[in-house]
């Protein structure tokens, strides 16, 4: 029998670290008004960054990703590199050429402030921890390029969550993003999205072991792991596509299972395994602050509308999606390739996986990747020096 799973899958002290962290001395101003204390990010680096910084490319990742985009897994690293055939010398993402920075989003739990952090009394942030925006995950990102003497990225990248935050760069400080990548996201979330999103945050605060947040110190087991479990496997389904699920798994039985007497379908197994490998290395309260991040981008919020907003990236971008998408349909990123003012027509990556195709087809997405790095930039507009302290 494998050990039971701790109340939080997120890195605990005295685990191996695996990355780097930057702190934020002065508390993080948010969209709500609020200021989160205590803020640091974890962050992993590929390449030599150039003097000047002119070479730092930004790529971030999805709901349950990390900061560990290339790489075997290891001590501090449940699983590989996400998109490990993107990064090193002579990839898409050529390490003796770029300066590749990934950090783990605020709120996540690989290392990044998030719900299972110690707050300012010691204890887990828990129920107290504040509602995120994207852009709040944004506002924290460009602390940390401050940290890193990096006064504008070369390009930013990102699929699914992660091309929520990139696209939410070029609108938010379009002087800070020479190029930009969106990959299988929306401009905002769609009902449809909300939806999808909605039921898996009700499925882990109705587990008993949710406790209104504060578990993180329950023994192992003890946490809101059917919740989250449930929560995975709803995702999951969105994530794939329903051709490829039957193809796969059709209405066959588990090999030694019968349905009719208590036994599982094949798919069924699939999705208890996926949401058994999410309880043990992702910290359910991170689950649910991600995806009420999620659920309220929007880049037009207060910006006059979508059209507006797009309008303010005058900037070189690429958008693609992928065509057996169901979660994040094509259509939404012909749309975003439309508004943005340096895009011409959507990309679209062929794929039988479902959304999951911006993970998978390393090939596809590695192309659109060379050619967002191999477009001329413009000159960049003077930027700010950072007011906040940092260390």
């Amino acid at each position: 029998m494998p050990p039971l799973p701790s109340a939080s899958g997120g890195p605990r002290e005295g685990d191996p670290p695996g990355r780097r962290w930057v702190a934020i001395e002065d508390p993080l101003p948010l969209e709500s008004g609020t200021r989160l204390p205590g803020v640091r990010l974890a962050y992993e680096t590929w390449g030599r960054r150039a003097a000047d910084g002119s070479n730092a490319v930004l790529v971030l990742h999805a709901l349950t990703g990390d900061s560990h985009v290339a790489g075997p897994a290891g001590p501090g690293h449940p699983t590989p590199g996400w998109w490990d055939g993107l990064v090193g010398p002579g990839r898409a993402l050529d390490t003796d050429r770029w300066f590749v920075v990934a950090p783990n989003v605020l709120g996540g739990c690989r290392g990044s402030t998030g719900p299972s952090s110690p707050g300012p009394d010691g204890t887990p942030w828990g129920s107290r921890f504040p509602y995120l925006s994207v852009r709040d995950q944004v506002t924290a990102e460009a602390a940390l390029a401050d940290v890193l003497g990096i006064r504008r990225w070369a390009a930013v990248i990102g699929g699914s969550m992660g091309g929520m935050r990139a696209l939410e760069w070029a609108v938010s400080r379009p002087e800070r993003t020479g190029s930009l990548l969106v990959l299988a996201a929306p401009a905002a979330a769609s009902a449809d999205q909300i939806a999808w999103g909605s039921v898996q945050i009700g499925a882990i605060r109705s587990d008993p072991e949710w406790r209104g947040g504060d578990y993180h110190r329950a023994p192992p087991g003890a946490g809101p792991h059917r919740g989250l479990g449930q929560a995975r496997r709803i995702a999951h389904i969105t994530y794939r596509s329903a051709p490829e699920l039957d193809s796969r798994f059709g209405g066959e039985a588990q090999p030694g299972e019968e349905p009719a007497h208590g036994g599982r379908y094949r798919v069924e197994s699939y999705l208890d395994h996926h949401a058994d490998k999410l309880v043990r290395r992702f910290d359910a309260g991170s689950y649910v602050t991600l995806t009420e991040a999620m659920n309220g981008h929007d880049v037009g919020r207060g910006r006059g509308g979508i059209t507006r907003a797009l309008g303010r990236a005058e900037l070189p971008a690429l958008v693609a999606g992928v065509d057996s998408d169901r979660l994040y349909p094509l259509a939404q990123q012909e749309r975003l390739a439309a508004l943005l003012p340096g895009a011409d027509a959507a990309r679209t990556v062929v794929s039988p996986y479902g959304h999951d195709g911006f993970l998978i087809e390393t090939d596809q997405v590695g192309a659109l990747v060379r050619e967002l790095l191999s477009q001329p930039r413009t000159a960049p507009a003077p930027v700010p020096a950072p007011t906040s302290p940092l260390s």
